[in-house]
């Protein structure tokens, strides 16, 4: 299975934007977005060129992937399935990777990070409606019902991240039962909820070329 091996404070700092990679330290001051603001990551960091029309549209994408944890061929799968969609392409593309399982654990705290939780379900930690899924890229539908598996050490684990992640902004569309276990997806997910600072259209005209 492919993952992301590079510095994630060094993505953020090259799209210039807090995508909440490492958890709760990107809410701390040891966070390089707020140590270093306006220097991008790389090697050549200190030399910021003016963006042409295409960078500006490819950094868009570039943000959308990183901030989703995913690689250019799931990308184009998400964009191919939005584009088949009624309705407008860029909001059905953000919904879709909305719904995938990592995030949906993440907005319930489950793990610390999207990368965190995508090894808790990696791991077979999580049920969906009973049955144990151990795919990240699973897309939640209305009406379905997570929880950890029936295990003493996995419920213990997960009541622990819920705790440490209690003050995390969970969306409306999800709703997280008192005892951190029993989490339920009430609705699919509208743009307005959606909470990363993406201009969607131009990851549309960039794809649609």
């Amino acid at each position: 299975m492919a993952r992301h091996i590079d510095p994630k404070c060094r993505l953020c700092r090259r799209e210039g934007v807090k995508l909440y990679l490492k958890g709760y330290r990107c809410e701390t001051a040891k966070c390089s977005i707020a140590k270093r603001r306006g220097v991008p990551g790389g090697r050549m960091s200190k030399r910021v060129r003016k963006l042409s029309s295409y960078g500006i549209h490819f950094r868009e994408k570039q943000k959308l992937k990183r901030f989703y944890g995913v690689f250019e061929k799931q990308f184009r799968n998400y964009y191919y399935k939005a584009e088949r969609k009624e309705g407008n392409t860029g909001e059905n593309l953000l919904i879709l990777l909305e719904r995938r399982l990592d995030n949906v654990l993440y907005h319930f705290g489950y793990g610390h990070s999207r990368s965190h939780t995508r090894q808790v379900i990696n791991h077979g930690h999580i049920t969906v409606n009973g049955r144990k899924v151990d795919i990240p890229s699973f897309l939640v539908k209305q009406g379905d019902v997570i929880k950890p598996i029936n295990k003493e050490n996995d419920i213990n684990m997960i009541k622990m991240n819920v705790e440490s992640n209690k003050n995390r902004k969970q969306p409306s569309w999800l709703d997280l039962a008192d005892d951190g276990l029993d989490a339920r997806v009430l609705q699919l997910p509208n743009r307005d909820e959606i909470s990363i600072d993406i201009q969607e259209q131009l990851v549309v005209e960039l794809c649609s070329k």
